[in-house]
């Protein structure tokens, strides 16, 4: 699989991985990895996580190969895809107003919510983490998620 756009670097990689531990306190991956092969080690991570930029309507821009297979998606499809389309049309206003929270506290942990799939398969994401994606300056990047449970509706 080739993999290209914004999130398909190790910059990138080691930007989601260190917003989350500056926001939780805690690492992303249990295991250690090379900061050099950031995005091999959070593409393959034990969990879905996926991250979108900061476009008006944002673009999600990184999906581990769990969050692609979840999504059933590869990864050319499921990086240009709005990051709204992941909840189905009468889910997204309380998905909009969950990511406006996110944005205002930094992060949230243990939130629970329908998605559906590309195919509209239904399901539910359990006691994911969501947080802004920042730089050491404060930058803002996007937004990010990863969650290891789901369930089907």
């Amino acid at each position: 699989m080739k993999y290209t756009g914004v999130g398909a670097t190790d910059e990138h990689a080691r930007r989601v991985m260190e917003s989350y531990r500056r926001w939780t306190g805690k690492p992303l991956l249990d295991e250690e990895f090379d900061p050099a092969h950031a995005f091999n080690a959070l593409f393959h991570a034990p969990m879905v996580v996926l991250s979108h930029g900061t476009e008006a309507d944002p673009i999600l821009n990184f999906g581990s190969r769990k969050a692609l297979e979840l999504w059933e998606m590869d990864w050319e499809m499921f990086t240009r895809t709005p990051s709204r389309l992941t909840a189905e049309p009468m889910e997204r206003e309380e998905r909009a107003t969950f990511m406006n929270a996110v944005s205002e506290k930094g992060y949230v942990d243990d939130y629970t919510g329908i998605r559906i799939s590309r195919t509209g398969r239904r399901f539910y994401i359990l006691q994911a983490t969501v947080w802004n994606l920042t730089d050491e300056k404060g930058a803002f990047y996007g937004q990010a998620a990863a969650f290891r449970s789901h369930r089907e509706v």
